[in-house]
């Protein structure tokens, strides 16, 4: 479905579209529902006929007969009660493993931008919390609705057959029902949804509490966590307590018209009786159908209370659905392929916000293919942002990024990233085995080239010694691995990935002395015939790059190699010095 029809179609019609995949199912479902329906409209009918005919008449085969049938119906009732419970349920199961695929496809789509300022707790909530109410709804929805609706319909049928003045005193209980549920409709929907993103609020406090646990305990701050929670538990209670208070109300209101309509029936029904227009057969039918009537209309006001939750959670998958990414591929993008490595950054500007302050002010730069750039400067002066840009992972805010001569705008983003490298200074490793972590370079790698890469990025000899080699469990982020450890995994995954030109943030950040002697080699070696950037603090690891950048705010303030940098004894030289003699 294209962002078009996300945005211009109603939260219903966008409901019903998830039907149309699994319609066989539904219509088997919808079928079940309409038997259980009428076995329900027949026993009234059938219990009148007896009471009035076969019994008095002494009909005794025929009355057996009949109660044998009606036996036989639950017992059909009964069975398919079955396959509207078990189909049903895996109706709403595959409904939401739907919407769950397409909403992760989205968020796959969705910018760096988006993550930046999207808690992953409520992002969490989205996925998980709100898709089961859907599924809910989903399931028991049309069918509680489709049930109720052919029994109100059939009771309201039969009973104008038998005594229709009747008839219309209890149906005219229903008029004031819906009324009164569409008022509170409008109620419960809005304390529904506060619930629920209050509900992802608290989840994205527990998931940054739980996440940055050992932080808080190395603070010895569990006390303001706890407080933290609290709050956002308060919130919670109360968005409840709202949201109990609307269906209290409308509970009570349902409860005085089931209470009222039998009262109605025998109070309307006794003077018909006296007036000699009804005999007490007719009564007793009369108030087995208000029964079979009451069944129905309570089904539906679950139904209110589902669609009331459900629709809920789906307003708040649809509003995700509906947000587009701010960097997408052109209409007629292409592809890049037989990549060279030549990169000509040209005049560019960068805002994260359109009306904030540029973090790179009119930067030119221009990187032959193969041609090893290193990048340094103070901290915020632009350096990572200027390598996020070049994959892509941010647009300019003015000027262009040239690959191969390509606008970067010009190609496709996934293409365009196959082709790049990119070993950042937050290593984040997926809860799964060492073997798992580096093959993300390359899913379909053999055991032989995994290997091979942990042994050219120096952590091949780490993983023999740990308890399950290759198959030894990161935890979650790769917290059971050290810091250098887990530096040297995304290490491997870059050189199992092989790509045409390498960004490398501050790559070797994490790792001591030794280690970064140790793999200072191996990236020499990956550097050959590539296009390489380096970003790095420590320019005792950037001295045989072939070209030397000093940026800040400002742009590029000094280029060279590092011997005419120290010949020219600006900023670069007073920072190696300041430097060696930190580390003398």
């Amino acid at each position: 479905m294209t962002s078009r029809q996300w945005k211009s179609r109603g939260y219903v019609r966008l409901f019903i579209s998830y039907y149309r995949p699994h319609v066989k199912l539904f219509a088997l479902d919808m079928a079940c529902a309409l038997v259980i329906a009428l076995v329900d409209l027949a026993f009234p009918f059938f219990s009148r006929l007896s009471m009035q005919r076969l019994l008095p008449d002494r009909l005794f085969t025929a009355f057996f007969l009949v109660m044998a049938a009606l036996v036989a119906a639950y017992v059909l009732k009964s069975a398919l009660y079955y396959v509207v419970t078990f189909w049903g349920h895996l109706l709403g199961v595959r409904m939401e493993a739907d919407i769950r695929r397409d909403l992760f496809a989205h968020m796959q789509e969705l910018s760096f931008s988006f993550y930046d300022k999207n808690r992953t707790g409520q992002l969490m909530s989205r996925v998980t919390g709100d898709l089961f109410e859907i599924t809910e709804l989903a399931h028991h929805g049309p069918e509680d609705l489709f049930i109720s609706s052919v029994t109100l319909l059939g009771a309201f049928v039969v009973m104008l057959t038998i005594r229709w003045e009747l008839a219309l005193v209890v149906f005219a209980v229903v008029p004031c029902f819906v009324l009164f549920t569409v008022f509170s409709r409008k109620r419960m929907m809005n304390a529904s949804t506060q619930v629920k993103a209050t509900l992802a609020g608290i989840n994205g406090e527990v998931e940054s509490s739980i996440s940055g646990m050992r932080t808080a305990k190395a603070f010895a701050n569990e006390a303001a966590e706890s407080a933290k929670f609290a709050r956002a538990n308060d919130q919670f209670r109360g968005a409840k307590r709202g949201y109990y208070k609307a269906m209290a109300v409308y509970m009570s209101g349902l409860e005085f018209c089931m209470g009222i309509m039998s009262v109605l029936v025998i109070t309307f029904g006794g003077f018909l009786i006296m007036k000699g227009r009804m005999d007490y057969v007719d009564l007793i039918t009369f108030s087995l159908y208000v029964t079979t009537f009451i069944t129905p209309i309570r089904k539906l006001s679950a139904f209110v209370e589902q669609f009331m939750q459900g629709m809920a959670g789906f307003k708040r998958f649809v509003e995700l659905m509906r947000v587009e990414p701010e960097i997408q591929d052109a209409p007629d993008a292409r592809d890049l392929t037989h990549v060279q490595g030549d990169i000509l950054v040209d005049d560019v500007t960068f805002r994260y916000e359109p009306e904030g302050q540029p973090v790179l002010s009119h930067v030119t730069l221009h990187v032959r293919p193969g041609e090893t750039v290193a990048v340094v400067g103070p901290s915020g002066g632009g350096k990572s942002t200027l390598c996020q840009l070049i994959p892509r992972f941010y647009d300019v805010s003015e000027g262009r990024i040239l690959v191969d001569g390509q606008d970067v705008r010009t190609l496709t983003q996934h293409s365009l990233r196959a082709h790049i490298g990119v070993v950042q200074q937050d290593v984040f490793l997926f809860a799964g085995t060492i073997f798992d972590n580096i093959r993300y370079g390359r899913p379909d790698a053999t055991e032989e080239e995994v290997i091979a890469a942990a042994k050219k990025a120096e952590i091949y000899d780490d993983i023999l010694d740990m308890p399950d080699g290759f198959q030894t469990y990161v935890g979650e982020r790769g917290v059971m691995l050290s810091g250098g450890q887990k530096q040297r995994v995304s290490i491997a995954r870059i050189f199992l990935k092989d790509p045409s030109i390498l960004i490398l943030d501050e790559a070797t950040s994490a790792l001591d002395s030794v280690t970064e002697a140790r793999i200072q080699s191996a990236f020499d070696e990956l550097a050959k015939g590539r296009t390489t950037l380096i970003i790095a603090h420590r320019l005792s690891t950037i001295r045989s790059a072939g070209r030397i950048l000093v940026i800040d705010d400002n742009g590029i303030k000094e280029e060279g190699t590092h011997e005419e940098l120290m010949a020219l004894g600006g900023e670069y030289a007073q920072l190696y010095e300041a430097q060696k003699s930190v580390s003398v």
